[in-house]
C-alpha cells in the first residue's frame, strides 16, 4: 500500500511540474523590434510635446529641449527610440552628429508660424533631405499646431516644401522629382 502511495504522489509531482513548465516556464516573451530615429525642428514646433503625448506623460511640465534628450517609445509591435534634437540656432549646426545609426527621420514644423519661420524650417528640412546618413531614410513630416487659428492646411505646407524648396543659394526650386522620389510623408 505504502508503494501505491509513493508512486501516486511521483506522478502527482510530475503531473504539477510539467504543467507548471508548460504554464510558467516557456522563458521570456519574444523582443520587440527597436527602431531609432532622430527627431528634428526649430525651437517651438512641438517635439517635446509630441513624445510626451506618445509616451503618455503629462504635457503640462514640458520645456523646451536644450541640446538632446532620447525617448523610448513603446508600441504593442515595436519600441521606437527617439533622439530629439533641440532646434534653437546654436544647436542646429550639431544635428549632424546624431544622424549616425537612425532608421527614420521625424520632422517637426510649426504650421501657424511665420513666414521667416516656415522658410528656415523648409531650409532645414532640405538639409536633412540631401544629408548622406538621412537621405535614404523614411521622413515622417509633421505640420504640427493644426489647431491654431493661423495655422496652414497640409496642402498648403506640402506645396510650399515640393514647389518651392531652395535647392542652392543660386537657385530658386528643387526639382519636384527629386523631392517626390523620397520615402516621406506629410502630416
Amino acid at each position: 500500500m505504502s508503494e501505491c502511495i509513493q508512486i501516486s504522489f511521483a506522478v502527482c509531482r510530475i503531473g504539477i511540474y510539467t504543467c507548471f513548465r508548460a504554464l510558467c516556464c516557456k522563458g521570456p516573451p519574444p523582443a520587440r523590434p527597436e527602431y531609432d530615429l532622430v527627431c528634428i525642428g526649430l525651437t517651438g514646433s512641438g517635439k517635446t510635446s509630441l513624445l510626451s503625448k506618445l509616451c503618455s506623460e503629462s504635457p503640462e511640465n514640458v520645456v523646451s529641449t536644450t541640446g538632446f534628450s532620447i525617448k523610448a517609445v513603446p508600441f504593442q509591435n515595436a519600441i521606437l527610440n527617439v533622439k530629439e534634437l533641440g532646434g534653437a540656432d546654436n544647436i542646429r549646426k550639431y544635428w549632424s552628429r546624431y544622424y549616425q545609426g537612425s532608421q527614420g527621420v521625424i520632422f517637426v514644423l510649426d504650421s501657424a508660424s511665420s513666414e521667416d519661420d516656415l522658410e528656415a524650417a523648409r531650409n532645414e528640412l532640405h538639409s536633412a533631405l540631401q544629408h548622406p546618413q538621412l537621405c535614404t531614410l523614411p521622413f515622417l513630416i509633421l505640420a504640427n499646431h493644426q489647431d491654431k487659428p493661423a495655422a496652414r492646411s497640409v496642402q498648403e505646407i506640402k506645396r510650399y516644401i515640393c514647389l518651392f524648396f531652395p535647392l542652392k543659394k543660386t537657385e530658386t526650386k528643387l526639382p519636384v522629382d527629386s523631392v517626390m522620389q523620397k520615402h516621406w510623408y506629410l502630416f
